[in-house]
């Protein structure tokens, strides 16, 4: 009888509980740790595309995850005058799902459970080594026959084995949260509001409540404020007004970055998740990618019994799409963003006509359109 592989992760984080799961299915011993002391999952809604439903299906947890999720219809971004400047719609096989991040962690957390997974809360590992090793800050080493990175953008494992290329701080923020639903809301509709460097970002996600994402510049210092400057927001959509007066106390504002590895993975220690390929969210494919990922590693692994060489072999296979989406969720931003106030009527018109050209739509929605190794 084969001895089950094991391995060790840093983060119980969508990273790290993703991996987890699929190497437990496929047989592996799994123990996370995690440096809270407690399982938490901050944030407000989440975008779920085909591609990462399709993940969360072949890792038993899409219809938990999305029990109370809207499911999205069309996607549309108005200018200050009201006018659509791109129009997307969703069918039965591009889907585009909106839940509460803490449904989706929470059904994460239970299969990981189900599987058998260790979790150890309150374990804070400060470095990893490419011959399958995890050292915690206490100086006890956890070795496996594969250890993962899926600490988040400021990954100390990723860092200690030299992975890391850059590291950026963009100039972009967001405000994240929740607002109390009301009947006369849309219920099938996401739509982007821009007036600026400002969007005002509207999102359907459960019967009970709203997902709402305001967006700045970093040198916005009333934009970027929390609690919200209401007054701030409503002069840039004062049609938006039974929006804004919902947004309540609570909320985080999040500068946007972009992490670069050198490599994915070393030996036998891999990089997943933000740690990898962190990105502002403009395209809403951030956790979608972590997902397919994810599964696709687990595949891998499955195909070559050396983990260095599975490991190689996943980046090759996985990493291209990764790297165009990051390409082009900055794109999204610059043209969204960094236009100064006297061409805000010039940029509705790029922008109106370039996502109307059906090589830019491809390249905007390849990963939502992708298929991932190992799904449903």
């Amino acid at each position: 009888m084969t001895k089950a592989r094991h391995a060790e992760i840093a983060g119980a984080g969508l990273g790290g509980l993703a991996v987890g799961i699929a190497l437990a299915q496929r047989g592996w011993r799994v123990r996370i740790h995690e440096r809270s002391d407690e399982l938490r999952m901050f944030g407000a809604g989440i975008w779920l595309w085909e591609n990462g439903l399709r993940s969360l299906a072949a890792l038993g947890v899409e219809q938990t995850a999305t029990r109370r999720a809207k499911r999205i219809e069309t996607l549309v971004a108005r200018d200050p005058e009201g006018k659509a400047l791109m129009h997307r719609t969703f069918g039965e096989a591009d889907r585009l799902l909106l839940p509460p991040r803490a449904d989706l962690y929470d059904a994460l957390i239970a299969r990981a459970r189900d599987l058998d997974i260790e979790i150890i809360p309150g374990s804070v590992i400060v470095g990893g080594h490419p011959r399958g090793e995890l050292e915690d800050e206490d100086g006890k080493v956890w070795k496996a026959d594969l250890v993962v990175a899926a600490d988040g953008v400021f990954s100390r494992v990723r860092e200690s084995m030299l992975l890391t290329q850059r590291v950026d701080y963009l100039d972009e923020g967001y405000t994240r949260l929740l607002i109390p639903r009301r009947p006369e809301d849309p219920q099938t509709e996401i739509t982007e509001y821009w007036n600026g460097s400002r969007r005002l970002l509207y999102d359907p996600c459960t019967d009970e409540v709203n997902y709402v994402c305001l967006c700045c510049n970093v040198d916005d210092e009333v934009g970027r404020r929390v609690p919200v400057d209401k007054d701030s927001w409503l002069e840039s959509f004062p049609h938006l007004g039974g929006i804004i007066e919902r947004i309540g106390e609570v909320g985080r504002w999040d500068r946007a970055m972009r992490v670069t590895c050198r490599a994915w993975s070393r030996g036998r220690a891999v990089v997943v998740g933000d740690a990898a390929h962190a990105q502002p969210p403009n395209l809403g494919q951030g956790a979608n990618l972590t997902f397919q990922n994810a599964l696709s590693l687990a595949v891998y692994l499955d195909r070559d019994d050396d983990v260095a060489s599975a490991l190689c072999s996943w980046e090759r296979g996985e990493r291209p799409l990764t790297d165009h989406v990051q390409r082009w969720t900055d794109r999204y931003g610059r043209v969204a963003s960094a236009w100064p106030e006297r061409f805000a009527s010039r940029r509705s018109q790029v922008l109106e006509f370039a996502t109307r050209v059906p090589w830019v739509d491809k390249q905007l929605n390849k990963a939502a359109r992708h298929i991932p190794v190992g799904a449903v």
